[in-house]
């Protein structure tokens, strides 16, 4: 629905998951009964999960838990983990700078070259674990002078990433990428993205690419919106984008996943997500929580350390569980933010779904006071929903609530 903001322009009304509700069918099943598992390419996984290729929460340790557990870690090959052998005591050095100055000193610290033999040392050790896909992103900047590299080390599944990525990038002053062409020929699944809208979804998805990440600045450590402008709320971007998937799929045969990426804090956002559209997850904040998380408590995306123009923040969070509490419990808190997994799967149950394509048909409702309403004990004692600090809250006197996720040190195309 358009509505006009002025005499000459009109803009779309459009919601993010806390303006929207699932809403329970007349049927309802056993969780045991559903399957929550998903297929990327030819790999199939337990989990509908990515964890989100930011520092500070993948690290070729943590890439093999998740993998374990039955979920897909992203390494990010142009960050610390590339351009340092030791890369832990870069971590630690980033845990431990002032507020003041962690913007300025992370883009002195990612001023270090990328190292071609790191690339293919850290793909093995995520590799050394028996049973473990190996999945990693590159931006469409450097993705074709490393893709090979990272093929011949045993790469998996290819992730390109930016804050926004296009098919049909144009520059007069350097060769574009030719997304189509580059994808078509990889030969491994590949992940594209970031994109937020229905047209933009379609023509990512004609590339050849496997999946379709959808999201432009919802992330807990992304600032685009404030800094570009930049952005749809996820619930309609996922649902505009999951229409793609439907117009692509009647044109071609060819189904394309289409993969929430930014904005999901509790099982009940994981869940709207796939009510939405969605087929699989990325997350990153949830993530940095964790006790094995490398950036011990802190995490940033990938345009913090812009050297122009940073579009992120170093976020804190408290670490208060460990991966496998998050993901698939058991689950101390009520707050939503452990067991999001099982969280998942008893949401599709209660609405009598036994497999995520189902579960995208569900019905959604316009349900603004859906966090508030009844809730007024809670939000005075700050527990259960009123506890909002948990996992995106940083915390006390660190200043840094807001948004930050961003994936790419630039639009695509541009360095």
């Amino acid at each position: 629905m358009e509505i006009e903001i002025g005499r000459g322009k009109k803009a779309r009304r459009a919601y993010g998951f806390d303006d929207v509700a699932i809403v329970p069918s007349r049927r309802t099943r056993d969780p045991d009964d559903v399957d929550i598992s998903w297929k990327l390419g030819d790999y199939r996984f337990e989990l509908p999960l990515l964890a989100s290729a930011m520092d500070g929460v993948v690290s070729p340790a943590t890439a093999q838990i998740v993998g374990k557990l039955g979920g897909l870690a992203v390494l990010n090959l142009e960050g610390i983990w590339t351009r340092y052998e030791d890369a832990d005591a870069q971590l630690e050095r980033v845990a431990e700078l002032p507020k003041d100055a962690a913007t300025r000193e992370l883009q002195a610290i990612y001023q270090e070259p990328i190292k071609p033999e790191l690339i293919r040392q850290r793909i093995e050790e995520v590799k050394a674990e028996p049973g473990v896909v190996a999945a990693a992103s590159l931006t469409p900047q450097r993705v074709a002078r490393y893709y090979e590299l990272a093929l011949e080390a045993g790469l998996d599944i290819l992730v390109i990433q930016g804050t926004v990525v296009s098919a049909e990038h144009v520059s007069q002053t350097t060769t574009p990428l030719n997304l189509k062409e580059f994808i078509r020929e990889v030969g491994v699944p590949v992940v594209v993205g970031g994109c937020a809208s229905y047209h933009t979804g379609l023509h990512l998805m004609r590339t050849g690419a496997a999946g379709v990440l959808v999201g432009v600045g919802p992330g807990a450590a992304c600032t685009t919106r404030g800094v570009l402008g930049l952005g749809v709320p996820q619930a309609t971007a996922i649902a505009d984008v999951a229409g793609a998937r439907s117009t692509h799929m009647l044109e071609t045969g060819e189904y394309v996943q289409v993969i929430a990426d930014g904005g999901m804090r509790t099982g009940g956002d994981v869940s709207k997500a796939i009510a939405c559209g969605a087929d699989a997850v990325m997350i990153g904040s949830p993530l940095a929580r964790a006790y094995e998380a490398p950036g011990r408590g802190f995490h940033w995306g990938m345009a913090t350390f812009h050297p122009t123009l940073p579009r992120g923040a170093r976020v804190q969070t408290v670490q208060n569980g460990s991966l496998q509490e998050i993901l698939i419990g058991p689950a101390h808190e009520n707050d939503g933010t452990f067991n999001l997994m099982g969280a998942l799967r008893t949401s599709m149950a209660t609405c009598g779904y036994k497999d995520l394509a189902e579960f995208n048909r569900a019905e959604l409702m316009i349900a603004p006071s859906l966090q508030t309403e009844g809730k007024a004990l809670q939000a005075s004692q700050g527990v259960g929903m009123g506890a909002r600090g948990a996992s995106a809250g940083a915390r006390p006197g660190n200043g840094n609530g807001a948004p930050a996720e961003d994936k790419t040190p630039a639009l695509t195309g541009a360095e």
